[in-house]
């Protein structure tokens, strides 16, 4: 049986690779990004079928419009990857770069999991992931919009998993935290370690989903600076 996924963000960085490992395993890709260009580059270079849409996340009622569009041209999809995300090192707070974080990384994601959610609904089944990130777990003193908005993509999956085990849904939810990886995004930022390249994580992202877990740190080390980040009191994370 085929299967399908379509993967929110795949022009570069961990959507691009992720896009690469699923067509590798057989999978006919949807593909979104906001560059027509870079996507029609990627889906040429692809072994499997592939729907190409262009979207800005950014835009909530645009990727409601256009996200739903993709997955009725593609009539039954059983993966949905929400890669699509921006970030800024912003201690000024300069409203701009908060503004545009909040509208991709909380409205835009919101808008696409919804689509996606109703979509594994009617169908009876589905597989939901989203990007949140190892700095979902507490705040940021260089990115505060970034860690918050990727604190509310760890609890609105989480919310979504409740709802689907509650109601006894066949749909599995899977949070994907990553720490550092070498994207554009992250690309001359100090202070950085255990910098994964986009094809690691996404290896790693890929056992994920293949297990169906429901958080999955990347790279699995990651997991220690979780626990650590956890425990810290605030007296002592704040001054780190």
């Amino acid at each position: 049986m085929t299967r399908r996924a379509v993967v929110v963000g795949a022009s570069s960085g961990i959507g691009l690779e992720l896009a690469r490992g699923l067509a590798a395993e057989g999978y006919e890709l949807g593909l979104v990004a906001r560059r027509l260009d870079l996507l029609e580059k990627v889906a040429s270079e692809l072994p499997t079928r592939t729907w190409v849409r262009t979207i800005d996340v950014s835009l909530s009622q645009e990727a409601i419009a256009g996200l739903s569009a993709l997955l009725r041209d593609m009539d039954s999809v059983d993966l949905v990857v929400l890669c699509a995300g921006i970030g800024f090192l912003n201690r000024k707070l300069k409203w701009e770069y908060e503004e545009a974080t909040i509208a991709t990384n909380v409205e835009g994601f919101a808008a696409c999991a919804g689509v996606a959610w109703a979509h594994f609904v009617t169908r009876g089944k589905g597989h939901l992931v989203g990007i949140s990130s190892v700095a979902a777990l507490r705040g940021g003193n260089q990115a505060p919009a970034y860690a918050a908005s990727k604190a509310f993509v760890a609890n609105y999956l989480e919310g979504l998993a409740a709802i689907s085990h509650q109601r006894k849904l066949n749909i599995t939810v899977t949070d994907i935290r990553p720490g550092f990886v070498d994207t554009p995004m992250t690309r001359g930022q100090k202070g950085m370690f255990w910098v994964a390249r986009p094809e690691v994580a996404a290896r790693q992202i890929l056992r994920a989903i293949r297990c169906r877990k429901r958080v999955a740190y990347v790279t699995r080390r990651w997991s220690i600076i979780a626990a650590i980040m956890r425990i810290l009191p605030h007296w002592l994370y704040r001054k780190l």
